[in-house]
């Protein structure tokens, strides 16, 4: 029997957020970070970097290899709770030992996207979200060629670009119309399309994958995909990369309140006493809809960590609320985009400058930022997003803000002082190191 004070529930970007903000309350309650991934902490959205070969693990790492011991936090790693035990405040590992706890945070972040599609088990299909998943595909490029990867929004990219560095010829298959379509609108999507296509990728959208073949003389390794229109394309390597959804597995049949993921309050708490989640796995506040939504990304997970770690150790905390925010630099192109992109309806206005390659439009609402897109041209994107987050009435200045010299001069000056030195900016940083 394992006893602690303090039980998280996932070794990621919300967890490590937690762990911190109860070391600052609670210098001596027994922390216990359970995590079925064998790796200290590292970050998500650089496996890319490792899957390309430009980068160690040590180099992706989140915190440093003594960070565990030096917050005296006791970490179980390669280790699964099957059972979170909410009444009886116990958990079960998969192991059979238990966990007695008092305060319990879930931050077990989301599963991939698994479509329907056959052939799935053979030899050479993989997901791409954990560093086991880029070690995998790492292992099997030396005698692979081409490779297929399903799925053209940010993690099917990614791994398009990683797989292209290694010498892979790559064809993405996007269902939607256009690539990143969940975080661009057309003209940034066009933009990021043309840049992949002159990198030698094949990108195919409008068709999903209907079937993963064989290979002629090895049926149970993969030799191409079948699309939904019959088309046939030779491949030795599939990517299977739509995104993610919560894993709901500790809350499923508990009395823990869940809608697309678990429901928390501003403090992420959830329906139960003593138990919160952030991250991936919770529904919590967005200040763009204002309302809860399931927002994975990990700039956020980190912030509804802290927030629930300072509660966790007894300091009253709200969540500001977070928001799709995306941070990308792939084959050369460097993309920021935030809140609603394309929204539909009444009631929006667009302010939008393209000059080349280089792009930026604003999306307002009552002459508020309620959406961002950045395209190669991405210097002021912490101040525009700041005006956002803090929902600034920006009819005096509105006209500057797509101007080519925006910058802190173009606000009023009663807006300049708070906007300097603003940390916008640094909530996108994790994604483009």
């Amino acid at each position: 029997m394992i006893e602690t004070k303090y039980l998280i529930i996932g070794n990621s970007a919300g967890g490590i957020g937690a762990a911190e903000a109860i070391r600052e309350v609670d210098r001596v309650g027994r922390v216990t970070i359970v995590s079925d991934e064998p790796y200290p902490v590292y970050s998500r959205p650089l496996i890319s970097k490792y899957l390309a070969g430009k980068t160690a693990f040590e180099s992706i790492m989140y915190r440093d290899a003594d960070f565990y011991n030096k917050n005296d936090i006791t970490v179980l790693l390669g280790r699964r709770i099957n059972v979170l035990g909410i009444s009886r405040h116990r958990a079960e590992l998969e192991d059979g030992e238990d966990i007695r706890w008092e305060k319990a945070l879930i931050a077990v972040g989301g599963r991939p996207i698994v479509p329907r599609v056959r052939g799935l088990k053979k030899k050479g299909v993989s997901s791409f979200v954990t560093l086991d998943d880029a070690k995998r595909i790492g292992g099997l490029i030396d005698s692979r060629q081409r490779a297929v990867v399903i799925g053209g929004g940010l993690i099917g990219i990614s791994a398009t670009e990683a797989l292209s560095k290694r010498g892979i010829k790559v064809t993405v298959v996007e269902m939607k119309d256009r690539v990143l379509n969940t975080i661009l609108d057309e003209t940034g999507s066009r933009l990021v399309d043309d840049v992949i296509r002159r990198a030698g990728v094949e990108v195919i959208c409008g068709r999903t994958v209907a079937q993963i073949v064989g290979q002629p003389t090895k049926s149970n390794q993969v030799g191409g995909v079948i699309l939904d229109n019959g088309v046939q394309l030779p491949c030795d390597l599939v990517v299977v990369a739509i995104g993610v959804v919560p894993r709901l597995e500790l809350a499923t049949g508990t009395s823990l309140e869940i809608g697309r993921g678990i429901l928390v309050d501003r403090h992420m708490a959830t329906s139960v006493p003593d138990v919160y989640a952030c991250g991936d796995v919770a529904e919590a506040y967005d200040f763009v809809y204002g309302a809860n939504r399931v927002v994975p990304v990990w700039p956020t997970a980190y912030i509804g960590g802290r927030v629930a770690g300072y509660n966790m150790a007894g300091r009253k905390m709200e969540y500001d609320g977070g928001t799709s925010m995306n941070s990308l630099s792939y084959f050369g192109v460097s993309v920021i985009s935030a809140g609603l992109v394309a929204p539909e309806g009444q009631g929006y206005e667009a302010l939008s400058r393209l000059n080349g390659a280089r792009y930026r439009k604003l999306v307002l609402k009552d002459n508020r930022i309620v959406g961002m897109v950045f395209v190669n041209d991405i210097e002021r994107a912490g101040i525009v997003f700041g005006l956002m987050k803090d929902a600034v009435d920006v009819s005096t200045f509105k006209e500057a803000l797509a101007g080519e010299d925006f910058s802190l001069v173009s606000l009023p000056a009663s807006l300049r002082a708070a906007r300097r030195g603003m940390p916008g900016w640094n909530l996108f940083r994790p994604a483009v190191q």
